[in-house]
């Protein structure tokens, strides 16, 4: 959190090419053109408080020139904050990483801010079926609104009758972005003899994952299990050309953003977040 959003540039430093006072920016973690600059410090009440490349949850910032990406004045503020992570993530994974191909079956573990965008990424790519998965009813119909054929809640439904009913027994891409090392071990077993398994979450410090039946793995071509940093994203290279798809009408994001909140308010914020019933949450620094 705090690692994507959309700024205006006030001023720049020396040997700045990329970027110029004015310019509407996309910020993201992703590296991209231009300099590295150090970790940024800022001082508050007499106390030191180190930076990363790029921080948003404030009303000003200082940020690396790599981890900003110009884009027209006229680009919708809501669809820069998006690109800042959790849509370029998603069309990335979907892209780069999956390389999905028509009419493949895709799963997705966990419906948030980047799982909605997972499904709109797969639809796109003419995945068949696409099945939802998280927690909670609340979200069944955000799911089938990116593009969902099939939401299971797993607290409530048994997945694989679930599929079943739909005409599915295996997947050939399955994306966790829960982290949750139950839900990878209910999942794994799922793959297709092609699948590609592809973990954007991350489990917590310290817990390992555990393979039921890992000779499973070995039917087909040979299964794969796979971190991704970010969908492999060039953000210079990828975020215009989501603009263009946004511009296109190809990009959907109103029904992603379920929330908005002032900077003021941003612990009732997180509660929401951590409820889990939420889609993409937004943050305004300004009160108009």
């Amino acid at each position: 959190m705090g690692h994507e959003g959309c700024g205006i540039v006030e001023a720049i430093g020396a040997g700045v090419t990329k970027v110029k006072v004015g310019d509407k920016v996309v910020m993201h973690w992703r590296i991209a053109d231009g300099i590295e600059s150090p970790f940024p410090n800022y001082i508050l009440d007499d106390k030191v408080i180190s930076s990363g490349k790029v921080t948003t949850l404030s009303e000003y910032s200082i940020a690396s020139e790599n981890r900003l990406t110009p884009v027209p004045e006229h680009t919708s503020d809501y669809l820069c904050a998006l690109l800042g992570c959790g849509l370029t993530t998603a069309l990335g994974t979907i892209n780069n990483e999956a390389k999905l191909k028509f009419g493949e079956s895709v799963m997705i573990v966990g419906c948030g801010g980047v799982g909605l965008n997972l499904i709109q990424g797969a639809k796109l790519a003419s995945a068949y079926p696409i099945v939802g998965i998280d927690t909670s009813d609340a979200k069944r119909h955000l799911a089938e609104i990116a593009g969902a054929t099939k939401y299971v809640n797993i607290l409530s439904e048994d997945l694989p009758s679930e599929l079943k009913k739909i005409g599915v027994n295996v997947i050939d891409v399955v994306i966790d972005t829960t982290g949750n090392i139950a839900a990878f071990a209910k999942t794994v077993p799922l793959l297709s003899g092609n699948g590609r398994y592809i973990m954007v979450g991350q489990p917590a410090p310290g817990e390992s994952l555990t393979i039921p039946n890992a000779n499973l793995m070995f039917l087909g071509h040979g299964k794969t299990i796979k971190a991704t940093q970010g969908g492999q994203t060039s953000p210079s290279d990828d975020i215009p050309k989501y603009i263009k798809l946004h511009q296109a009408g190809l990009l959907n994001i109103d029904n992603l953003i379920t929330d908005e909140f002032h900077l003021s308010d941003i612990n009732r914020a997180i509660e929401l977040l951590k409820s889990g019933t939420a889609g993409r949450i937004m943050i305004r620094m300004a009160q108009s």
